[in-house]
């Protein structure tokens, strides 16, 4: 797999529609919810946004993992000329943070609802129901702040790989960025 990938210039494509579906749901989930911070409590404009919000974040879950497969199948093509290592090194941990967030933030958020008891729906009539005989607001709010701090935590990281894209592009003018469009 990995000579494939080092005879293509980009990502297959596979790999680029899942990135960039992932980074419209990812999006959409800060989108969603900072965009409730601003209707009043108790609206169902602020219902909706907050079930949005969720339903953006259980679709980044449901990607990860055909994301993950398409990555190991197809491979990574080369960053061409090729860069410092220890450029190398920072964008494998910024690319595992990354992949670990996908993963995490979703689960903490379906946590969240669990412990305090709601219901989620979606499309279609389908209900998530609690799986808990009693909510426990208490925990679920810990778990709340958690998934925040999380949140803005990954404001900087999706930003520093957003900048580092750039600056592949446009100040070591390698492939980086060339590879994933």
């Amino acid at each position: 797999m990995a000579t494939v990938a080092a005879a293509r210039p980009r990502y297959a494509a596979p790999v680029r529609w899942l990135h960039w579906l992932g980074f419209i749901l990812v999006a959409l989930a800060y989108l969603f919810i900072e965009l409730k911070g601003y209707v009043p409590k108790g609206t169902p404009l602020r219902d909706a946004l907050k079930q949005y919000h969720f339903w953006a974040g259980i679709g980044v879950l449901v990607l990860l993992l055909p994301r993950v497969w398409a990555r190991a199948r197809y491979g990574t093509p080369p960053v061409t000329p090729t860069p410092a290592g220890w450029m190398e090194l920072l964008g494998r941990l910024t690319h595992l943070a990354l992949y670990l967030f996908l993963l995490v933030q979703p689960l903490l958020g379906l946590i969240v609802l669990q412990l305090d008891g709601d219901s989620v729906n979606f499309f279609g009539g389908l209900t998530l129901p609690s799986f808990l005989a009693t909510p426990n607001h208490e925990l679920a709010h810990d778990f709340e702040e958690v998934h925040e701090t999380i949140g803005e935590v990954f404001y900087w990281v999706i930003g520093l790989h957003v900048l580092a894209a750039l600056w592949h592009h446009f100040v070591s003018r390698d492939n980086t960025l060339k590879r994933m469009l």
